[in-house]
């Protein structure tokens, strides 16, 4: 039989409720008491059901995620996700809202988090903009009790949890590998198109991208688009007039809409694209030959990624590290998924 809180406070010599106290970390038992009560549980082997004990106090987590706002179809893919899952989630007395903040602003995702703090939730989910701002609200969260997980972009130098989403160095390398293959026989430059180089995801994109294909073929400076299709599709258009010779474009951040159209609008055999995220307007540019090639990570697994980690941090339990590793899929015109199953079935993926 599995040992119970009974046999615990047998073992110890002491009252139930001072094994309560010591298995929930709630103060008023001396260090000498605590000592033997966690020697008793270590003895006795006790695993305690946390599913069970949330129940029995009516427990519900209360969850808040926090996603930049705009037309980017990928952030619109991942705020899906999540109010699909908050629909099933409260079956698992989970509460998830969203907040939506303008895209890039710090002041703004900082403002968000802080009210995700007075509001007392059990933990907090953002893609993140790296910035003192915005590492101070992070830390603010975790001084205050909440479990706290980055997605997409990461902003490591803070105290959050963990980071959902694909390894962003290994994304760029592997854009660098690919375009170094499709380029060989080219011998014009290869340009890149951002975001905004104030997010870390599209620094460490560029950072593995270079590496990969080596700085001296790259044109400077990079182009930020600010995730825009309209000014992406101006930036697109003025690159491929001055630049006849182009060999490769790489696409670290959205907007791609406007890529598209300034690749269509241009004409001709065009320079070898590689971009990120499986939308429409990418998988529009895979199948007409715009694009060569797409890497994607799956918006639904880093969506319920991040509620894993947020229920195990909350419970005070570990987390499974490979569980949680976010993929890198590649996708190219001949294994494009089902317009239904954009979410990474079936296809080619290099692991992290």
């Amino acid at each position: 039989m599995r040992p119970t809180v009974h046999d615990i406070a047998e073992k110890a010599g002491v009252s139930l409720a001072t094994v309560d106290r010591v298995l929930n970390g709630r103060p008023n038992v001396r260090g000498v008491t605590r000592a033997r009560v966690e020697a008793a549980i270590a003895d006795l082997g006790y695993v305690r059901d946390v599913a069970a004990a949330n129940l029995a106090k009516g427990r519900v987590y209360s969850f808040t995620f926090i996603l930049p706002a705009g037309d980017n179809p990928f952030m619109r893919s991942l705020e899906a996700e999540v109010r699909g899952l908050a629909r099933q989630a409260a079956v698992d007395r989970v509460r998830v809202g969203v907040v939506v903040v303008p895209p890039f602003d710090a002041e703004g995702l900082a403002g968000a988090i802080d009210a995700a703090i007075a509001d007392g939730v059990s933990g907090i989910a953002a893609v993140a903009v790296e910035d003192a701002a915005v590492v101070a609200a992070i830390d603010r969260a975790k001084a205050a009790g909440i479990a706290f997980v980055t997605l997409v972009s990461d902003v490591a130098q803070s105290a959050r949890d963990h980071f959902a989403g694909v390894d962003n160095v290994a994304a760029g390398r592997t854009a660098g590998s690919l375009m170094a293959r499709f380029v060989a026989a080219r011998p014009g430059p290869v340009a890149v198109l951002a975001g905004s180089m104030r997010l870390r995801d599209h620094r460490e994109r560029l950072e593995g991208f270079q590496a990969r294909l080596g700085a001296d073929r790259l044109l400077e400076p990079v182009l930020e688009g600010q995730d825009e299709p309209q000014t992406v599709q101006r930036l697109v258009g003025d690159l491929l007039a001055r630049t006849p010779d182009l060999a490769g474009l790489y696409s670290l951040g959205a907007g791609n809409a406007g890529l598209v159209r300034a690749l269509s609008d241009a004409g001709g055999a065009g320079p070898v694209v590689i971009a990120h995220e499986l939308t429409p307007e990418t998988r529009s540019g895979l199948s007409s030959g715009l694009i060569a090639a797409v890497l994607n990570q799956d918006a639904g697994h880093e969506v319920r990624s991040a509620v894993r980690v947020l229920k195990a941090r909350a419970d005070g339990l570990a987390v499974h590290a490979a569980q949680e590793r976010i993929r890198i899929d590649i996708f190219v015109n001949d294994n494009l998924p089902p317009e239904a199953g954009q979410s990474g079935a079936d296809v080619s993926s290099v692991p992290q």
